[in-house]
């Protein structure tokens, strides 16, 4: 069952759906989901919300401001600050929200919010566990991994958007993807077929974005907090990802006290749909649910027993 809903960030409205599992429970565990850079909730998150809510799990998805359902402007602006207040903000409404065991609340992000939940766990212990997928944790990492013409055009078309904005011009965003070569915030090889893929026919999604975020994106490096976060964290890692450098997410499992990984033979827009979605999910079900202590028919071993590191191939 889902219903919308709304909640403020910093006087912000941001659109929300609240899933329910289906057999009512007097105090359920809540996942809080978000996607990463300018995606939106339409964008797949509804189907893991789904397997949650089908598993035990209430699941609360959001729109950060400025994308989507949500309110706020500029429209389009990508803004780590910002969209961690959001992630702050949604998760104090799933502890209000009705049915929901405040002391079981999840993260769940993927992408650039893949490293969004690990600086939130980090600094709010009562997070119960964590889900990364695909996370990007080392924004440093990211630009050097980036071809030197590629960043700095896109650095000075950030600087453009950011003299823009200063003196009340009018804005000009530039494609969210592209493909390679172009100028585009993602330009990997499978970012417009992935998306296009994601993406359903009527959606709020819009391919473009205010370029003034790469003015600040390499010193945002979530992956460094790890150590700091005490509850089981499970990142699922696409071995052919050609968009985010593995090596930052493997150091952030290591240091990680609960760390697990999983590892899929697949690029990073294939971990939404197909097998590998199938088989994420089906992990990301089972840890969440022995973390969260949802009860099943063959119960998993509590959360409090997990191995420092465990790491699967697959």
């Amino acid at each position: 069952m889902r219903d919308d809903l709304t909640f403020e960030s910093e006087g912000v409205r941001c659109a929300a759906w609240h899933y329910r599992p289906p057999v009512s429970a007097a105090s359920t565990p809540c996942v809080v989901i978000a996607h990463g850079f300018d995606g939106v909730r339409e964008q797949c998150l509804d189907e893991y919300a789904e397997r949650f809510a089908a598993a035990g799990m209430a699941a609360l998805v959001f729109d950060y401001r400025r994308f989507g359902s949500s309110d706020g402007e500029p429209r389009q602006l990508f803004d780590n600050k910002s969209q961690l207040a959001d992630w702050r903000a949604a998760i104090a409404c799933a502890r209000s929200l009705q049915g929901v065991d405040p002391g079981r609340i999840a993260l769940w992000g993927t992408s650039t919010s893949g490293g969004h939940v690990v600086q939130l766990a980090a600094e709010d212990h009562g997070i119960a566990a964590v889900v990364a997928q695909v996370p990007l944790v080392d924004g440093l990492a990211q630009l050097l991994s980036t071809p030197l013409l590629q960043s700095l055009r896109l650095l000075w078309a950030g600087l453009k958007d950011q003299i823009r904005a200063i003196l009340g011009l009018t804005l000009r965003p530039i494609p969210a993807a592209g493909r390679p070569g172009a100028l585009a915030a993602v330009t990997s090889p499978d970012a417009l077929s992935g998306l296009a893929r994601i993406t359903p026919s009527t959606t709020t999604w819009l391919n473009e974005t205010l370029a003034r975020f790469t003015l600040t994106t390499a010193f945002y490096r979530p992956g460094r907090s790890a150590r700091r976060v005490r509850c089981p964290l499970l990142v699922c890692l696409a071995d052919g990802d050609r968009l985010i450098p593995p090596k930052p997410v493997l150091k952030m499992v290591r240091a990680a006290a609960l760390g697990e990984l999983r590892r899929y033979p697949v690029g990073h827009f294939s971990m939404y749909f197909g097998e590998a979605f199938e088989r994420a999910v089906g992990h990301q079900t089972a840890f969440l649910s022995r973390c969260l202590d949802v009860p099943s028919p063959a119960k998993s071993p509590p959360a409090t027993e997990l191995p420092r590191t465990t790491e699967v191939m697959l």
